[in-house]
């Protein structure tokens, strides 16, 4: 495991582009902090703040808790289903920020007897790119299903006849009903919690508890 930023230099906070990166900002303003540069318009993956001592890393959402895991980072913020995928041994999670809310959820064509399939014990096909939380879903169900890994748009899978289900986020609901598919199970509700990398924390103990301490007053406003 590389170490963390040692005393005295910034402080690292990966976020990941859209949503969350979008929902985090108000935070930050309230806690008296800006990002100087755009990432929309800006090619740079390490943006400065009006902080000195505090900047922030671009990384794709599920490298997340892997920068802050092993030293790339040493806070980020990441959603629930990000974190369950990952896995969360190593990762301090202060505080649930809810942002980026939507939920876990199995959907299906609408012509498909989800609850009939269930009963009778057939087995499912089932695209996601949540495999443990699918995986440990069916099993505490004693659904038998057979998973399939995509990382692209879920909602193709039951309408080619690639899976009879998908396990994805759903934030609307629109999508799905767009492609002719309904929500038949919610799995968990999910929004972003902010981590921390443990060994940074002792080492900068007193200004990431201060960060901490400015997000808790952000979300809770």
């Amino acid at each position: 495991m590389n170490p963390p930023n040692p005393p005295g230099r910034p402080l690292t906070l990966a976020l990941s582009k859209g949503r969350i990166f979008d929902d985090t900002l108000p935070l930050l303003a309230a806690a008296g902090i800006e990002v100087l540069d755009d990432p929309e318009r800006s090619r740079k993956l390490i943006l400065a703040t009006s902080r000195a001592d505090l900047r922030v890393v671009l990384v794709r959402a599920s490298d997340v808790p892997t920068y802050v895991q092993y030293g790339g980072a040493d806070l980020g913020v990441a959603g629930k289903d990000v974190l369950l995928e990952h896995g969360e041994q190593g990762l301090y999670q202060p505080l649930d920020l809810g942002i980026a809310r939507c939920r876990m959820s199995v959907a299906v064509r609408e012509d498909f007897d989800y609850a009939a399939a269930v009963r009778q014990g057939s087995r499912i096909r089932v695209a996601t790119k949540y495999t443990r939380i699918a995986s440990e879903h069916f099993a505490d169900k004693g659904v038998h299903v057979d998973l399939i890994k995509l990382y692209g748009s879920m909602e193709l899978a039951p309408l080619t006849g690639l899976a009879d289900a998908i396990v994805d986020l759903v934030s609307t609901g629109k999508t799905l009903v767009a492609n002719h598919l309904v929500e038949v199970e919610r799995i968990m509700d999910i929004s972003s919690r902010l981590i921390v990398n443990q060994a940074a924390l002792k080492l900068q103990r007193e200004p990431i508890r201060a960060l901490i301490d400015a997000f808790a007053r952000a979300a809770a406003a």
